[in-house]
């Protein structure tokens, strides 16, 4: 059960995780037995699916628990020397953190990201819907679409919005000194 939860099959590799667990949760040379079931049930919890995210989750555990160690530390602090270096190191220790749960959800997803990017221009006065639109069956669909704006089509290019339209050239009339006649 222990190798299933660990992601492995491997006995070798389970033996060299909980004896490195083991040692990371030691207090002057004691393994505390509390603190590995402790970590071991973290590491579980995350639900490694092989190896390389096993040893990342047993990362994560150790971070976790250094990073409360230090969060105690700098509860109890007496100088300034120490709540300085205390909460320098327990800043790098949740971001390290962060960075991990980051680096398993990448791992994960196999690191893919989906961006879609479209441009839509709507003159003023229009209307257009943004995002996804599913059509109705049967008589719905003619009612829906009587009833309902426009819908942009993102496969083709954006319409160009208008300004105010250009005035035509209008021949204008000017009047003349000499004898009041005009002429355009």
């Amino acid at each position: 059960m222990l190798m299933e939860a660990l992601g492995t099959t491997d006995v070798d590799f389970v033996n060299g995780l909980i004896e490195q667990l083991a040692s990371t949760g030691s207090h002057g040379g004691q393994v505390d037995e509390h603190g590995l079931n402790f970590m071991l049930s973290v590491v579980k919890g995350i639900k490694p699916k092989d190896p390389l995210e096993a040893m990342l989750a047993a990362q994560m555990t150790a971070i976790h628990m250094a990073t409360l160690t230090l969060a105690r530390q700098l509860a109890q602090t007496e100088t300034i020397q120490h709540q300085d270096s205390a909460e320098r190191a327990l800043n790098k220790l949740a971001r390290t953190y962060v960075a991990q749960m980051e680096a398993l959800k990448r791992y994960r997803t196999g690191g893919e990201q989906k961006v879609t990017v479209q441009h839509v221009s709507v003159s003023e006065g229009g209307q257009a819907i943004v995002g996804n639109v599913s059509h109705a069956a049967g008589e719905t669909a003619a009612i829906a679409l009587e009833n309902s704006p426009p819908v942009l089509d993102a496969q083709k290019p954006a319409m160009s919005i208008l300004g105010k339209p250009e005035r035509a050239p209008v021949a204008l009339r000017r009047r003349q000194k000499d004898g009041g006649q005009s002429s355009t």
